[in-house]
């Protein structure tokens, strides 16, 4: 074939070569504006989502006003809790939370606790509010021996009851308008049915039979520390706190504890409340035994706390006029166990209860300033017992 037969061979093609070329270009731009719209749908969605025009990637700001708790639980790291921050419409997203914890050098030094914060913060405020003591909520931390209402020491200082606590927690932001006063939790507590405030179906009976009196709810805010929302009114908190009170007590198969000891549960709670507010430490469960000896005799208890939880005013020592005083609690004044607990009871005076010392004792007193409390079996070695405390001043009387 000639040179100029191939060209015109070549020049034949020439058309559909360029026809080819066209064609794979407009495929290769079809597929650029495909991949460009596709990206631009998943952008526009990142960013504007299902929320009208709200950022999704992250919120502006220190939050709207709505509070949120939210715990850090020991051992748990900041970065753990993006998620439920996301769940719960705190930050706008969890990896941009996780970024912004990341990119604080102080993320890795979070205490455990709970912390106020705000649905709708950004991720960097929400990290910096974690971080913050000022945002930790102060706890309402129950001691065993509390009682739920304040005790004037003669000579001393008032110890504050739950009721104190629970407003002083409340009103810890300074918003006094919204917080919770004494007077409303005592309202509460004496007026409302035990069973709307979640009290335990085994103590509801003698619960109201103290009629409306605030002090009947005693020893069924077990000890223990509590997050109080700052959003919950008096009854809602006392609603709270006595729920998980049984939740507590109930999971402990508390009925059949009792049972063994031949006690209620409530009157386990009783005696245990009598254990904390008599016994020294390391002495409960010598206390208990007494206690249980003496039901046994039976014979009045004897108590001073007893007497003194009825009064204004307290001391170790009470006078004959007190101890003859006719209270639901005087263990002076009538046989058996108070009508209530007279504190809130710590596991160790409960367990006491039921792993009660073995002994024939059925007297015990204090006889120095030192603590150190003596067991008898007999009055009259009570009797000269209560003669070296008297001598050492500890004691101006006999239980």
């Amino acid at each position: 074939m000639s040179n100029q037969t191939r060209v015109r061979v070549k020049r034949s093609m020439a058309p559909k070569y360029v026809k080819r070329r066209q064609r794979g270009l407009a495929v290769l731009i079809a597929s650029f504006i495909l991949i460009v719209g596709v990206s631009g749908y998943i952008a526009f969605n990142v960013v504007f989502g299902d929320r009208g025009g709200a950022s999704v990637d992250d919120y502006d700001g220190d939050g709207n006003g709505v509070i949120a708790m939210v715990q850090i639980k020991e051992g748990d790291s900041i970065s753990s809790l993006g998620p439920e921050l996301e769940e719960r419409g705190i930050v706008a997203s969890d990896s941009v939370f996780q970024t912004a914890a990341a990119s604080n050098p102080d993320a890795g030094n979070v205490q455990p606790g709970f912390y106020r914060l705000e649905e709708e913060m950004s991720a960097q405020s929400a990290v910096a509010a974690l971080l913050d003591p000022e945002k930790q909520v102060e706890l309402l931390d129950v001691h065993g021996g509390a009682t739920m209402h304040d005790v004037n020491v003669k000579g001393g200082n008032v110890r504050k009851g739950i009721y104190t606590q629970i407003s002083d927690v409340s009103c810890a932001d300074g918003h006094d308008g919204d917080c919770v006063s004494v007077e409303e939790l005592e309202s509460v507590a004496a007026t409302t049915d035990p069973a709307d405030l979640g009290a335990p179906e085994w103590a509801l009976e003698r619960v109201r039979e103290q009629g409306a009196d605030s002090k009947r709810l005693e020893g069924l805010i077990a000890p223990g520390q509590y997050v109080i929302d700052p959003q919950m009114d008096a009854e809602e908190i006392l609603t709270d706190l006595v729920s998980r009170t049984t939740q507590r007590y109930n999971e402990s198969n508390i009925v059949d504890r009792a049972r063994a000891v031949n006690l209620s549960p409530y009157d386990l709670l009783i005696a245990a409340s009598l254990v904390e507010r008599e016994a020294p430490a390391g002495d409960f469960d010598k206390v208990a035994r007494v206690i249980l000896n003496r039901l046994d005799e039976p014979m009045r208890l004897e108590f001073d706390s007893t007497v003194n939880y009825g009064l204004d005013d307290v001391e170790l020592a009470t006078s004959d006029a007190d101890r003859q005083r006719e209270t639901p609690w005087n263990t002076y004044a009538m046989d058996g166990l108070p009508a209530t607990p007279i504190a809130a009871p710590s596991d160790e005076a409960v367990h006491a209860m039921e792993h009660p010392a073995e002994g024939n004792w059925k007297f015990f007193v204090t006889i120095d300033a030192d603590g150190t409390t003596v067991f008898n079996d007999t009055f009259e070695q009570h009797l000269e017992d209560v003669d070296r405390a008297l001598e050492s001043g500890i004691l101006d009387h006999h239980e």
